[in-house]
This record gives structure tokens, sequence and C-alpha cells, in this order.
């Protein structure tokens, strides 16, 4: 049994009903966010940078233990430094006792056919508004889950065109919702590694990117992607499933056409 409607309706640029369509089956996949988190850390560990250090770090010193019947610990110590230890681990200026090593295996692989399902399982949670809510975007204006509009957004070269076609289609809320959050988070004061930290919005899936996504790319949160460039990450960021996300009617059918169908 399908999760979503069969039959839904496609929405101009103006937010306004111009027809319907029947969704894929891929839609009718199980959700399972299991198989969806392993799938986005296997993608994740891929960006990981190895880092490793020298095998000899820390032990090119003079450090070297006074033994027994000084009445000090049998620790190595740097001659001449006026008994400063070194070389020791846990001791100032020592080595790391467990440094990190190059060789480490950090990329996490799953088997083909687990990455396809959790794909399609991604790409049904799209549908569920369950899932949508428990993400936590704000869907109250949103005249249905999942929102399925016209080829034409493909073509909209100006942040401004995008923003308008995003508010008639009811996400004024959503909108505000990741704009707000890059403000707060970037006032709570200094953080290493990062200035802020960005709320995910909605994410646009294109059949044919014709100057959208340049378009998007200075609207905060908001996300475009082509179908065939699709991944698990993008469709549940931090391993939730259930991103709003807003199909072009030519990604559906490109879905429909390169998918045979859900699995079970």
């Amino acid at each position: 049994m399908s999760r979503t409607k069969k039959t839904l309706t496609i929405f101009s640029l103006e937010g306004k009903p111009e027809g319907k369509t029947t969704l894929p089956k891929i839609f009718a996949t199980s959700i399972r966010p299991d198989v969806i988190k392993r799938a986005v850390l296997a993608i994740q560990s891929t960006r990981i940078q190895p880092q490793g250090r020298d095998p000899m770090a820390g032990k090119k010193t003079s450090a070297e233990s006074r033994g027994t019947g000084l009445g000090i610990s049998r620790i190595p110590r740097v001659k001449g430094g006026g008994g400063k230890a070194g070389f020791a681990p846990s001791t100032v200026g020592g080595r790391q006792p467990h440094p990190p090593k190059s060789e480490k295996k950090i990329i996490k692989n799953i088997p083909k056919k687990e990455a396809r399902f959790a794909l399609y399982s991604a790409v049904a949670a799209t549908a569920s508004k369950q899932n949508v809510v428990f993400r936590g975007h704000q869907i109250e204006s949103v005249p249905q889950i999942p929102l399925i509009i016209t080829d034409a957004i493909e073509g909209l070269s100006k942040t401004s065109e995008v923003e308008a076609t995003l508010i008639s289609l009811g996400l004024v809320s959503e909108l505000d919702r990741a704009k707000n959050s890059r403000k707060i988070r970037a006032g709570k004061g200094k953080r290493r590694g990062r200035k802020m930290k960005q709320a995910v919005g909605p994410l646009i899936v294109v059949a044919k990117n014709k100057g959208i996504s340049k378009a998007a790319s200075n609207i905060p949160g908001v996300d475009v992607i082509e179908v065939n460039n699709l991944n698990t990450e993008m469709l549940a960021p931090g391993t939730t499933p259930g991103r709003l996300t807003l199909w072009s009617i030519g990604a559906l059918t490109k879905l429909n056409k390169n998918n045979t169908g859900g699995q079970d």
C-alpha cells in the first residue's frame, strides 16, 4: 500500500492548481530510518580527511630515566632540563599515548542494494507529512506534501523570482525559520571551527538546472539538485528523513523512468 496520495495536484509558479499527476511507485517504499542513517553516515565518511602522526613524534629527545633511589618517579627526564619530564605519555612535553594513524579505515562502506534502498526510502519519506513535521519544517500553509510544481521553475534566474514562488506555495514560515536560525546561532558568541549554523530549509528537485541553482543560492536553507544527482544525505540531512521537498513534474517523470518501482 502507498503511504501517499496516488494523485496529486501540480502547482504553477503563482501557487495555483495547473493539473494532476500520479506519484511514481518509488514513493511507496517502506520508510526505514535505520537504513537511511547508515547510508548518510557512509556518505559523510568519504569527506573525512585522514590524519596521521610522524612515528618518531615526541621521541626525538634526550629524556632518560634516572632510575631508583633518588626519591623521584622513574619517568624519563630531559638532561639538563632541571628535572623536566619528557617523552613519556601524559607528562608535560611528552608524546601522545595513542596518536592518530593514517592507515586507519575511516570510510564506512555499505552494499549497493542497501544504499539504493536507503535512497528510495528517503524519497518516500518526503511524501510523509508526519516525517516532514518531525524534522521541524513549518508546513501549516503548504497545500500538499509532497509539493509538485511545473517545469517553469527550472528556468528561474533571479533570487526574487524563486523567493516569490516559494512564498506563493505557502513556504513563507519555512523561509523565515531558516533565515532566523542563522541570526540566532550567530549571536551566541564565538565557537571554534564555525561562524554559524544554518537550519536546513526546503529542497528543490528539478529535471534539469536551467539557472535556478544560482538564483536560489542566496536564499538561506534552500538547496537545488538535479534528480540524477539525488543522494540520501540531501533528502535526509543529519540522518533524519522527511526533508520538505519540491519536485518539478519533469523530475518526477525522470524518477519514474529511471526506477522500476519501490521496495518493501
